[in-house]
């Protein structure tokens, strides 16, 4: 249910019906497409099974009785315990839908035993299709409701998670380990390539922290001689050495009673590990030039780009130091392995670069076209790279007046870039026959939309019923 409002996302609802009865199915899909739903019919219980596997339903309207259908997922002959069979197969692998089961008058224990299961309703044959009609769109509409309150949760758990994008799987499992370990004084390792967020999360940690009315303090290492590292994270005294006129103190003692970030942790320089797992360990620093211990209270927080696992095993970090800052780690993916977040992100930064050019108007629009682009990349430097090539064809196209930003405005390097990823692709292509390429167009179009038929089947140019029967085809999920 893709659509905007209510009353358009009910009408917009995918219908699984599960009948023997070839005719008696397209009297009640006929009922429904009435009000705009979309109907997907089959016969018995391994086809609904099939279809279960592979499309995406709200509402499965199924048979209680469908004999002879099932035998390989253990229907009895006389297909009595059907409907409830594809009731469990619905709740296990579709929780998100409802299930309405069908049945004759005498089976209505079995249908109220089938509504405790799980099941949102039942309804007795011979159909009251108006009746039939209200229940369908009540379930749906129950179903819409549920995504609504679902994005609402959303919205309230991502305050003080601004800037990340966490529609995917990986993301959200992500997301719901930071809200766990906030509430912690654990210190947290955060890893993955440049570019992918370490720091938003980083963030995100204090702000959900109790610590988050303190001082939140970021430092990077990189680049950084021990000398001066040492100097900035613990500070000095006055006559330490040549120029210390007056005292310093260190990011340590200036987060103290809040939280500290270290960035590029990996890079910090073998002698000064040493001396940072002194401080941690013991809670205290002590100045350059002074030997008086300074209680140092702060939630550590550290990045890296480096596998610190290798470089513990080559010296080039030292171990104990990687298990004392590892009190948990959150390692974060590439943007090419979470690739549906991109048109999320997209959109996001989109709006939020139009809107500092022109607040007083509405972003624009990112053509399909632009946006199979933009999703098809491989972003080496992940987030980081897309947001700066967003903000460029929203720069670019807005200044030449574009009501929608699409392929011409996106630069060159990436437009032209062939794909690491799918080098030689076009090679490969050759003595394909057009069923393996129409199977490589639809699977592909389905990860780059992360999965959204709808889109996918607008971009391939066809009808979602015919995705849906190509998906069967093909098995493809």
């Amino acid at each position: 249910m893709t659509v905007s409002s209510a009353a358009e996302q009910q009408a917009r609802a995918q219908v699984l019906i599960v009948e023997d009865e070839a005719e008696h199915a397209e009297v009640m899909a006929e009922a429904l497409r009435k009000p705009g739903h979309i109907c997907t019919i089959v016969h018995g219980v391994e086809q609904a099974a099939d279809e279960l596997r592979h499309g995406v339903f709200d509402v499965i309207v199924t048979d209680l009785r469908m004999p002879g259908s099932g035998g390989r997922l253990g229907v009895s002959d006389d297909g009595g315990n059907a409907g409830m069979v594809v009731l469990g197969i619905a709740k296990q692998r579709q929780p998100q839908a409802e299930a309405i089961m069908v049945t004759a008058h005498g089976d209505v224990p079995t249908a109220r035993a089938a509504f405790k299961q799980g099941a949102y309703d039942f309804i007795e044959k011979p159909l009251d299709l108006d009746l039939f009609r209200s229940l369908v769109n009540r379930a749906a509409e129950t179903v819409l409701l549920r995504h609504q309150a679902q994005g609402l949760d959303d919205l309230v758990q991502h305050q003080g998670f601004e800037g990340i994008i966490a529609g995917s799987e990986p993301m959200r499992r992500i997301l719901q380990t930071v809200r766990t370990v906030a509430a912690s004084n654990l210190p947290v390792l955060i890893t993955g390539e440049s570019g992918t967020g370490k720091e938003l999360i980083a963030g995100a940690i204090h702000r959900n922290s109790p610590r988050a009315s303190k001082r939140y303090v970021t430092f990077n290492c990189a680049g950084q001689s021990e000398s001066l590292l040492e100097d900035a994270l613990f500070g000095h005294v006055k006559g330490a050495f040549t120029g210390a006129e007056k005292e310093r103190e260190g990011v340590f003692e200036y987060a103290s009673g809040g939280t500290l970030f270290l960035d590029e942790i990996g890079d910090m320089p073998t002698p000064m590990q040493a001396k940072l797992l002194r401080v941690l360990e013991s809670g205290e620093v002590v100045r350059l030039g002074s030997n008086e211990a300074r209680k140092a209270d702060v939630r550590f927080v550290s990045a890296t780009n480096k596998d610190l696992v290798k470089a513990s095993a080559d010296g080039s970090f030292r171990q104990d130091l990687y298990f004392r800052i590892k009190g948990v780690e959150v390692q974060l993916p590439p943007l090419r392995e979470r690739r549906e977040d991109i048109p999320r992100i997209v959109r996001h930064a989109v709006a939020k670069f139009a809107g500092q050019l022109r607040p007083d108007q509405p972003p624009p629009d990112v053509t399909d076209a632009a946006m199979m682009r933009l999703t098809a990349y491989s972003w080496p430097g992940n987030v980081r790279q897309l947001l700066n090539v967003v903000q460029n064809m929203t720069v670019m196209g807005l200044g030449a007046g574009a009501a929608a930003l699409g392929p011409e405005h996106i630069p060159s390097e990436i437009a032209t870039a062939d794909e690491p990823e799918g080098s030689g692709a076009v090679q490969s292509l050759a003595g394909a026959n057009l069923e393996q390429l129409e199977k490589r167009a639809i699977r592909e179009t389905l990860r780059l939309t992360g999965g959204n038929r709808e889109q996918a089947a607008k971009l391939l140019g066809i009808g979602e019923r015919t995705l849906y029967r190509k998906l069967r085809e093909y098995g493809l999920r």
